[in-house]
């Protein structure tokens, strides 16, 4: 995301940073490793100016003399590649087009007027597939973008307009084992979403936390 708004970032041992801050809903720092130094992470980013979030992997930083809260914990999701996907009855496709993903774009946003995050730069990763689920006369209703790695599938964004993330599961779950057979689904969620989750085959794996610079 970070890169197809043209953000510069870095790769380091312990953290992965963004010196000047990230598109909206995505953090400016992303600990890589158990036991990340604080210094590693806040030398890395903005903090001159209240926004700048940390995703800590492991939940082991402590960040309060940083000028940092904890904004919310998580847990981080597994869902095995065997576990049995729940019937939907909405269609798919992975959004495309500049054209779909706006439509895509739009349908997550609900109103909010954040759908421009998801610029068509998007689209040039490949690694990166955002699903759509659509309703009968076309409509996109509910999706998630999926992100390809090596190993597992990773999972985000998950949403759908009417029934929540219970109506969205079963047609991003059904997208994702049709794409990618036989892969693990990975992500993180909290509160009603982890909930949510868990309800539709996912196993909590480990807790993240999520900081705000105030």
């Amino acid at each position: 995301m970070s890169r197809s708004h043209g953000s510069a970032s870095t790769f380091g041992p312990q953290a992965w940073t963004a010196p000047a801050r990230t598109p909206l809903y995505y953090p400016d720092a992303v600990t890589l490793a158990p036991g990340t130094e604080s210094s590693a992470v806040t030398t890395g980013i903005d903090t001159t100016t209240p926004g700048a979030s940390v995703k800590d992997s492991f939940a082991d930083l402590d960040l309060v003399a940083e000028g940092f809260q904890v904004l919310f914990e998580g847990q981080w999701i597994h869902r095995p590649a065997a576990a049995p996907a729940t019937a939907s009855d909405l269609g798919w496709e992975v959004a495309g087009t500049p054209d779909r993903l706006r439509a895509w774009a739009r349908a997550w946003d609900d109103g909010n007027g954040n759908a421009d995050l998801f610029r068509p730069e998007l689209l040039d990763d490949p690694a990166t597939f955002v699903i759509a689920g659509r309703s009968p006369d076309g409509t996109v209703t509910a999706g998630a973008v999926v992100s390809r790695s090596g190993q597992v599938v990773g999972v985000s964004n998950v949403f759908a307009l009417n029934g929540g993330p219970d109506a969205a599961w079963p047609v991003v779950l059904d997208a994702v084992h049709s794409l990618f057979p036989a892969v693990p689904v990975v992500g993180y969620e909290h509160g009603d979403d982890l909930e949510s989750a868990l309800r539709h085959g996912f196993e909590p794996v480990g807790p993240l936390r999520i900081w705000l610079h105030g």
